[in-house]
């Protein structure tokens, strides 16, 4: 049965204040288009659903039975647009985002603070985990948007935005103090008791596609699953290790460790912004999404 839901409205707000004038003033219309309305879906019902009463209208068995469920759905949808309502203005909401321990620490963790200051009822929910894998969760629908670093694949569904420049090296502890003092050739490196990151991570398929490119295939010695912990075994002297030079530059300052003078510098690369361009991002994600960008373009990185 097609029946115009305004009329299931207007009955709700009759049952509900038990008068056609009450029901007119609150929706603002006339009371003779609130009669014509019950009228029609008595009529398309085909069961009286009031009786006029010397104080103005009240339900039939009928009628209440009715009542019970359109005032259920009808105060569910107020409640939906009130929730909704609350989203638009920052009153409520999630943003689900994915990062890496490098790019929350070095670039998200600023931006998270400043948010969640201004907009303390919206949740913030971080799943960590290396770039590939924040690309999938993207993709399947489980994170608002990515903060990944480069190099990724090239879909035509995500959009890329570079937001901070980043450098990798190679650092080393008091037992690799020989190399201190002079620049190492890449072929070297080979030679070298390496540490560093396991494959599944973007940043190890850079280290390892760039010394390709130049001839030079690594067998790193140990793989860990977090670059504060490549720092913490080379700080111990249990090899040369590959990094995000922020990693490192506590431990660099502090005479821990040393940076390898390489004779061919690695090229820099990038954190990223990654959203899909399938997904509709919430009003709280465009907003945070605004504020890093914002402050991105402004400083020109």
């Amino acid at each position: 049965m097609n029946i115009n839901l305004e009329y299931y409205k207007i009955f709700y707000y009759v049952g509900k204040l038990g008068g056609i004038t009450l029901a007119a003033e609150e929706l603002s219309i006339t009371q003779p288009a609130v009669s014509q309305a019950i009228k029609q879906l008595e009529k398309l019902l085909g069961i009286t659903l009031f009786v006029r009463t010397g104080k103005g209208v009240r339900l039939t068995s009928a009628g209440e039975m009715l009542y019970s469920y359109v005032a259920r759905g009808y105060e569910y949808m107020m409640l939906g647009e009130s929730k909704l309502r609350d989203m638009q203005n920052m009153e409520t909401g999630e943003i689900r985002i994915g990062a890496s321990d490098m790019t929350l620490q070095f670039y998200l963790l600023p931006y998270l603070q400043q948010f969640h200051e201004a907009y303390p009822k919206v949740k913030l929910t971080v799943t960590n985990g290396p770039t590939p894998e924040t690309l999938r969760y993207m993709q399947e629908g489980k994170i608002d948007f990515g903060v990944v670093t480069d190099p990724l694949p090239a879909k035509t569904e995500l959009e890329i935005r570079p937001v901070r420049e980043i450098a990798d090296v190679f650092v080393a502890g008091s037992k690799f103090m020989d190399l201190k003092e002079r620049e190492i050739s890449l072929k070297e490196l080979e030679s070298l008791p390496i540490i560093c990151l396991e494959k599944k991570t973007s940043t190890r398929a850079y280290m390892d596609k760039f010394l390709q490119e130049n001839g030079v295939v690594l067998n790193p010695e140990i793989e860990l699953a977090t670059s504060d912990m490549i720092v913490q075994f080379a700080a111990r002297n249990l090899g040369v290790a590959t990094v995000m030079q922020d990693f490192a530059s506590a431990y660099i300052e502090n005479g821990t460790l040393f940076q390898l003078k390489l004779k061919k510098d690695i090229p820099k690369r990038n954190i990223c912004l990654a959203i899909d361009r399938r997904n509709p991002l919430s009003v709280a994600a465009q907003c945070l999404i605004d504020i890093m960008w914002s402050y991105t373009k402004h400083n020109q990185y």
